[in-house]
């Protein structure tokens, strides 16, 4: 089981509900962003409870959740044993998760700026290009071949890039790291760009190196399973 525990139902804000010492609250839903936070809260052991967000009552632009994130947008964490310090953006939340836990960041120097660099590199590129291309592909009333084809070929040249750094080193940075967290998240979806990853080898060989690992596979549990997202088998 997750260490995360799934609250449904719940219809209270979260200053009225009492968590424990320690617990961070995490709000998020099934998708890469929501997902590459709970695989890097199972990852760094760290104690959490999920609280899933009904994107169909878009509770995500109510009134207390935009006090939280002003954007409006899922994941988004309360850190309770830090005095209430709450982050919004997934990249910002894996940055505070891995200095809070003292893992898959390291302290300093070209290994830090390294895996903040291959962060940024998803944030900037690699979630945005393929979410149009998704956008574009399933969900415009009309085909736009132009601009599927322009967010198809983005996110294909930044698969390149990935795959290349992957043939150089096991990880992108010079360890497992956040990193490699948030760009896997995105890449295992790539069916929804029609982008197989599968086309490369050194990326196809990472995505099923980090599918393996055990927290990785709770962390995909969080707050519910994506059917269909990938061809990588859930395991347990």
């Amino acid at each position: 089981m997750p260490l995360g525990a799934v609250i449904s139902g719940m219809t209270l804000s979260p200053g009225c509900f009492a968590w424990g010492v320690g617990v961070i609250e995490l709000f998020t839903g099934a998708t890469p962003n929501g997902q590459k936070v709970s695989c890097a809260l199972e990852e760094l052991g760290l104690a959490y409870e999920t609280r899933a967000i009904d994107f169909s009552a878009r509770e995500q632009k109510s009134d207390w959740f935009t006090a939280i994130n002003p954007n409006g947008r899922i994941p988004a964490i309360i850190d309770h044993g830090a005095e209430g310090v709450q982050v919004f953006e997934s990249g910002a939340i894996l940055i505070y998760l891995a200095e809070k836990a003292g893992a898959l960041l390291p302290p300093g120097g070209q290994a830090r700026a390294r895996v903040l660099g291959w962060l940024m590199f998803q944030m900037g590129g690699v979630g945005p290009m393929m979410g149009q291309a998704h956008t574009f592909l399933d969900y415009m009333p009309e085909k736009m071949p132009l601009a599927i084809e322009r967010y198809q070929n983005e996110t294909r040249r930044l698969f390149e890039v990935l795959d290349r750094r992957l043939g150089e080193s096991e990880w992108l940075g010079d360890d497992y790291s956040i990193a490699d967290i948030a760009n896997w998240s995105w890449v295992r979806a790539s069916a929804w760009a029609q982008v197989p990853h599968q086309d490369f080898a050194n990326l196809d060989r990472w995505v099923h190196a980090i599918a393996r690992r055990p927290a990785i596979q709770r962390g995909i549990r969080v707050p519910t399973v994506i059917e269909g997202l990938s061809e990588i088998p859930i395991t347990g």
